[in-house]
């Protein structure tokens, strides 16, 4: 059979096996994300029936689905509301750091990884996936609440904190000099604050260049433009997740609300295509033997994740029901502790373990995320209704 026609049949058992998932997970009252994940496991690298003639197609699509998932997030917010959160939730970036990177940094080091590993595993452990957290908010109509705006905040810190950790990791597994590692930090930080500038001082500019009153154009440049956004930023050692949102934070007004409308059928597809993709790529025969570690890092974070969003919110004068809303909703781990896992173990400088423990890890955070950002309301409630009882 042909290359095209086995790549052809096995797309389209993959586009209808989601919708099925799909189906399956709102049946049941969950987000399809995790069902997303283990479909992918199933039928990745060691499963049960590995698929290989998509792979070109599917990792591409995987980087779209998290680029739109971020562009629409920005397209939730303005500007000066972007910059305001991040003047108030400082305190709770800096938090973040020292509660979710220090459990990473201790296992790799206890694993004999040395300062390189620590930092490497630092980093896994550390960052949330804005990802999957942007399409959990999405599924379970939260991105109006109260708290979005500070897991908003904590998120982005996160991923500008990437784009000074991901150079400065790069440059010591390469061996570069001190003086190297700097200057790939400041060009980094340099294209950040003028991306940041242009949507603080221009974004109405930037509006009025993808607006358009035809629905086919109007699509093909807002969509143009945040792939071309995305991949400037990851060339200049930004993360594309990055660019995209500032771009969607660029966009207000009505063109932002159009946008948000023509984008989400896209967003949908193709972010489900990235959580499977995330699932095909992970060796099950890889995770036995790093299962009881990931299980404790796994609570571990779990714990501090949820501490860092319930002090952010409660920082903000959020109600406790709001406070647990928002530490469950930073639970979920994803794409950037893979591309950290990913880095470490090509360079050859860390032993190849890591990557097992990072993808089991990652794995048990992707599918707890979602679920515990589903479960944490009904499980609040029903918390403050026994204690009068108890009392």
């Amino acid at each position: 059979m042909h290359d095209t026609t086995i790549s052809l049949i096995e797309l389209g058992a993959v586009f209808f096996g989601l919708g099925l998932l799909g189906r399956l997970a709102w049946r049941i009252g969950i987000s399809p994300i995790p069902l997303y994940l283990i479909g992918g496991l199933t039928f990745g690298h060691g499963g049960l029936v590995p698929l290989g003639g998509i792979d070109a197609f599917t990792e591409l699509a995987s980087e779209i689905g998290v680029v739109l998932l971020l562009l629409l997030l920005g397209l939730e917010y303005s500007a000066n509301e972007l910059v305001t959160g991040l003047r108030r939730s400082w305190m709770a970036g800096v938090v973040d750091i020292v509660l979710n990177a220090a459990p990473g940094a201790i296992a790799g080091l206890l694993l004999g990884w040395g300062p390189v590993g620590a930092l490497a595993m630092a980093g896994v452990t550390y960052i949330s996936s804005s990802g999957i957290i942007a399409k959990v908010l999405g599924d379970l109509g939260r991105l109006g609440n109260r708290e979005t705006p500070v897991v908003l905040a904590v998120l982005v810190f996160e991923d500008l904190a990437m784009a000074v950790y991901l150079p400065i990791l790069t440059a010591l597994l390469a061996g570069m000099t001190f003086l190297g590692g700097l200057t790939a930090v400041g060009i980094s930080l340099a294209a950040i604050t003028v991306v940041l500038v242009i949507a603080l001082k221009f974004g109405r500019y930037v509006s009025a260049v993808v607006d358009s009153p035809d629905p086919e154009v109007f699509l093909l440049k807002v969509l143009g433009a945040a792939l071309l956004v995305a991949g400037v930023a990851s060339q200049l050692q930004v993360s594309a997740a990055v660019g995209a949102f500032l771009l969607g934070i660029a966009i207000s007004g009505s063109t932002a609300e159009n946008a948000t409308r023509m984008l989400e059928p896209l967003r949908d597809l193709f972010a489900a295509v990235f959580f499977v993709v995330f699932g095909l790529n992970t060796d099950p025969s890889a995770i036995p033997p790093v299962l009881g570690i990931a299980v404790a890092l796994a609570v571990i974070t779990t714990l501090t994740k949820v501490a860092t969003g319930w002090w952010a919110a409660r920082r903000q004068g959020i109600a406790p029901l709001g406070r647990a809303r928002a530490g469950a909703a930073l639970v979920a781990r994803g794409e950037f502790s893979i591309v950290i896992a990913g880095l470490t173990v090509a360079s050859g400088a860390v032993d190849g373990q890591l990557a097992a423990l990072a993808t089991a890890y990652v794995l048990l955070m992707a599918v707890l995320g979602p679920v515990a950002a589903r479960v944490v309301e009904p499980l609040a409630k029903a918390v403050r209704r026994r204690r009068p009882a108890a009392a």
